[in-house]
Parts: C-alpha cells; structure tokens; sequence
C-alpha cells in the first residue's frame, strides 16, 4: 500500500514538473539550456523516488525473511529436542551452553575421583545432570568407556547420555537425563552428617521393586545388546532413583565392552571395595558373572541396611577396629534359622516386610556371590527367579574366604596380602583344604 502511495506522488511530481515546463516555455520563451536543466532534475527526482521504492520493498522482504527464519529456527529447534528425547542420539553440546545451563557449574550433585557432577536446565526446559571428567589419562580412559559403553543402548533402568562436549585441552563433559531422587545408598543406610541430597528409608516393596529393575537392566547389557556391556561398578550409589522410585543404573566409567564370542576380559583391578568378584582380584579377567557378584552384594545390603563391609570402632584405640563382613552374618543367620535378625531395624519396626521375600532375596544373593563364577547365575535368570517365575532353591554352603583383602587391612603389605589372596583363592576355588593364611585371613573377617 505504501509502494502504491509513493509511486502516485512520483508520478503526480513529474507530471506537474512538464506541465510546469510547458507553461513556460509557451509564455515565457525560455531557452533550451532551461529545458536541459529541468529535464536532469526531473530524471534525478524520478531516480531518487525510484532508490526509495525499491529500498522500502527491500527492507520489507527482508524483515519478512528473518521472522521466517527465526520461525524456522524456533520449530527445527523444538523438532529436534523432540527427536532428541524420541530416538535418544547423543548430540555435540558447546561449552557456554553447559555453562550457562549449571548456572557457571554452581550446583554440584556428587563428586569422584576424577568427575564432578552438577544439575543444570536448557534452554527448552531439560533438566540434566552434566558429569564433568578431568582430562587425564584415567578422565578420558572414563569417558571414552562411558560413551562407547552407553551411547548406542537404550532401556527403562539405564542413564540415558543426551550428548556430550569436549573442550580443547581441557576437561571433557557427558550430559545426562537427571535423575531427581539421587543414589540409592541415601535410601537403604541411615544418614550421617546433613549432605543436602535426597534420602530416607526405602520401603521394603519399593527396595524389591528396585532389586528388579537393575537386575533387568544388567540382564539387557549383558545379553540384548549388540556387544557385551560388563558394568564392572555395580553398586548403590551407581543406582539413581526417579521421581517414582523406579531404578536407574548409572555411571559407566569402568564399563567394558564384550565380544559375544568371548568368555572373559582382562583389565586392571580397579572399583570400589567390598563389591570386586574374586576372579577379579586374583587377575584371572572378568565376566558378566562378575557383574553378578556385585549385584549379590548390593542384594545383602538392600536387605540389611547397612555395608557389606564395615569398621566396627572399639573405643579410640586404632588398634582396636575391626573389620565387620556382612554377608558372613547372614550366611551365619541364614543356616541358624533367624533371617529377620539381620533385616534393617527400620523395615522391622514399620511391620512393612515379606518374611518370604526376604529369605527368597537372601537365597538370591548368595547365589550371586559365590566365589565360582561358574556358580552364579546369569542376570536373566536372576530376573526370573526374582519375579517367582521359577523356584529358588537354597544355595550352596560357602566359608566366604576370599574377599577383598587389599582394600581392608590398609595395615599389611600389598605383597602379603596379594600372597593371602592367591594362596586362600586357590585353596577355595580348586576345592582344596591347605589354608596357610586362614587365621590372618578371619581375623580380618570376622573382626577378631
């Protein structure tokens, strides 16, 4: 309309200039080098109105083309957030992204030996738990397991890696689904200190229901995926909870990689103490069985409320703490007929527990935790017996001698107790009775 406008009054103006000219070259006489001059000026006003149309047309397409474009934008934004979250592929985050979304890295959820972790929230409304690893050779030996480990799977009961971001240099950053009732340790064992993080006590269904979903999701790395995913850390506080308390199992720094063809890998001795497969101690290589013992141990500590390994403090002598080994208690409880005597106190006095689950979940565990992996069940099968879907029949009677010695008695030398490693594994496993070390071995145990 305004295009319309300007060029009636340009074409009005010239109009009015000739007939200006005709006028007076018919009553003034005027010479032709008038004529030359008006005519220029009639072709300058003609150009300038000319400049004026075509830049107002200009400048309309223009602004026309960037509200399309932001609109565009705005939509292949939102469609890929939403492909995003459909088909779960990991994207390429830019720093100043993750660093306004953690408010500068403000708001620290948990921290490791070489990760940090903090909450944060895109731009679109995400709420995410980016894990922050240290560039050095164990920080991106972790993040390069982490992702091959957990890129390419997809599951109800594991993390799920929405992208990454790699800085020249410096440290290297996964980007994950937050997960807003934390680890499972702030659920089963009472609280010490006041750590701002969520926790209480897990109810005895929700603590099966748990026991359900992380033995589903071993159960997928181990046998659905197209590679053998060995988890190699299981343990509560690699264990999230959601807002339904429904499991979430994280972390996959120690992870390993499988062939369907193979039996056993080797890698370095490494995880956390209490929870580490014989086989893997006496450096014979790992399997998914060795998933299986930790998630046995995980079991024992689910039931009892407390570590399956523990410092019992004898007054302030340092001399006087002991070592407290869980499940030897309940293996002890278990033959003696008194199960309920090592349940948490806190599921006993809510009265909210299944007698008949608990010894189903003890049978469970010790079938996971025996010291031949040849033993153990397959995740799979856990699963079944966990959903009653086949009997559980009592499992083997087990002395427990091998364990991890090298984390607990921070006293002997690594060399003696690599020594009393070998010689008591060898004795257990190859079913032998020549025990040199026992003594020393029980007295650490047993806590005398």
């Amino acid at each position: 309309m305004e295009d319309k406008k300007a060029n009636i009054i340009a074409v009005s103006t010239v109009i009015i200039l000739v007939i200006v000219i005709v006028v007076a070259r018919v009553s003034l006489k005027l010479s032709n080098a008038f004529y030359l001059i008006a005519g220029a000026g009639v072709a300058v006003i003609l150009a300038v109105f000319a400049c004026l149309v075509i830049r107002r047309r200009y400048n309309r397409r223009s602004k026309l083309l960037a509200t399309q474009l932001v609109s565009q934008g705005r939509e292949l934004r939102i469609e890929y957030s939403f492909l995003r979250k459909v088909a779960g592929v990991p994207i390429k985050f830019r720093f100043k992204e993750l660093e306004e979304a953690t408010d500068d890295f403000r708001s620290l959820l948990g921290q490791g030996a070489s990760a940090s972790v903090f909450k944060g929230i895109l731009t679109d409304g995400t709420a995410i738990a980016v894990k922050r690893i240290e560039k050095e050779e164990r920080g991106e030996k972790e993040f390069r397991s982490e992702v091959a480990a957990i890129a390419s799977v997809q599951h109800v009961n594991l993390v799920r890696l929405l992208g990454y971001c790699i800085v020249a240099g410096g440290p290297r950053f996964l980007v994950y689904d937050y997960i807003p009732n934390g680890s499972l340790d702030c659920w089963i064992f009472p609280k010490r200190g006041t750590r701002n993080l969520p926790g209480g006590c897990l109810s005895w269904e929700l603590r099966y229901r748990v026991a359900i979903d992380v033995a589903k999701a071993l159960s997928y790395l181990h046998h659905d995926c197209r590679s053998r995913v060995l988890h190699l850390d299981v343990k509560p506080e690699n264990i999230l909870l959601d807002e339904n308390y429904r499991a979430i199992v994280a972390d996959f720094g120690f992870s390993k990689l499988m062939r369907k063809d193979e039996s056993r890998v080797i890698t370095n001795i490494r995880g956390t103490r209490g929870y580490l497969a014989p086989e893997w101690l006496l450096e014979q290589g790992v399997s998914e069985k060795s998933d299986v013992y930790s998630y046995g141990m995980v079991l024992l500590e689910m039931i009892g409320g407390q570590r399956n390994v523990c410092l019992v403090e004898k007054g302030n002598d340092r001399a006087q703490r002991t070592w407290q080994y869980f499940p030897k208690i309940v293996n002890q409880k278990m033959r003696d007929g008194k199960l309920m005597e090592v349940v948490d106190h806190r599921l006993v006095e809510s009265g909210d527990i299944d007698e008949s689950e608990i010894k189903r979940l003890v049978h469970i565990a010790f079938w996971c935790i025996q010291e031949k992996a040849r033993l153990r069940p397959t995740m799979a099968h856990v699963v079944e017996m966990l959903e009653d879907r086949v009997a559980v029949e009592e499992p083997p009677d087990t002395q427990m001698i091998v364990i991890d010695l090298l984390s607990i008695d921070d006293d002997a030398p690594d060399d003696h107790k690599r020594a009393t490693i070998a010689a008591l594994a060898t004795d257990q496993l190859d079913g032998t009775n020549h025990t040199p070390s026992c003594s020393y071995t029980m007295s650490v145990i047993s806590g005398r």
